[in-house]
């Protein structure tokens, strides 16, 4: 491997740590912006260093804001008397946008992974406890993924919401609309027919 500067192997780096960005995209981001876009690079450091700055988490349902009156959290939200459960912003966001849902949101943050060290801790299911016990809640809306780790996730939002009174849905899953059930993967159509609703 080519021996870099020290500071043009800190950037390399430090452009690695974005999901999905291996040397060689890292390497070649790092040349683009020393050599055609110092003034996008510029751009970048301050807009990360004020996002940094401005953007903390809401301390009611753990999602990105920039002051303390989270535009999810507000008043005519909490009277639909339902909160949404969501593994992070992305899905939040994917829900607000493509959804009539304009009730609150729960952003876990991950999901519970024992071996990864993720436990009802780090997903601030401590929160999530005293918003289900606030009283203005009736129904928690699980939407976490398909996945081992979000199902066992659901199941353990679905017994805390049990025990605080409050009714449990889980967003369905299954085979996607236009979609063909042959070219359908066996997990997904085994968890649609176990999921088939009366029409």
């Amino acid at each position: 491997m080519a021996a870099y500067s020290p500071r043009l192997s800190r950037l390399i780096e430090a452009l690695r740590r974005l999901p999905g960005v291996g040397p060689k995209s890292a390497q070649r981001m790092a040349f683009h912006l020393l050599d055609r876009d110092r003034d996008g690079a510029q751009y970048l450091r301050d807009t990360l260093a004020e996002a940094l700055a401005g953007i903390g988490r809401c301390p009611a349902c753990r999602m990105f804001c920039e002051d303390q009156h989270c535009a999810y959290c507000s008043e005519s939200r909490a009277a639909t008397g339902q909160v949404c459960a969501v593994e992070g912003p992305a899905d939040l966001l994917a829900i607000e946008n493509g959804t009539g849902y304009r009730g609150r949101y729960f952003v876990l943050m991950g999901r519970l992974s024992p071996l990864d060290g993720v436990g009802p801790e780090q997903l601030g299911l401590d929160l999530l406890a005293q918003r289900l016990a606030d009283g203005l809640t009736r129904e928690l809306i699980v939407a976490t993924n398909p996945s081992v780790e979000g199902e066992a996730t659901a199941y353990y939002l679905a017994e805390m919401a049990r025990a605080h009174g409050v009714k449990v849905t889980r967003i369905a899953h299954g085979v996607p609309m236009g979609g063909e059930l042959e070219f359908v993967d066996s997990g997904t159509l085994a968890h649609a027919f176990t999921g088939r609703t009366a029409v």
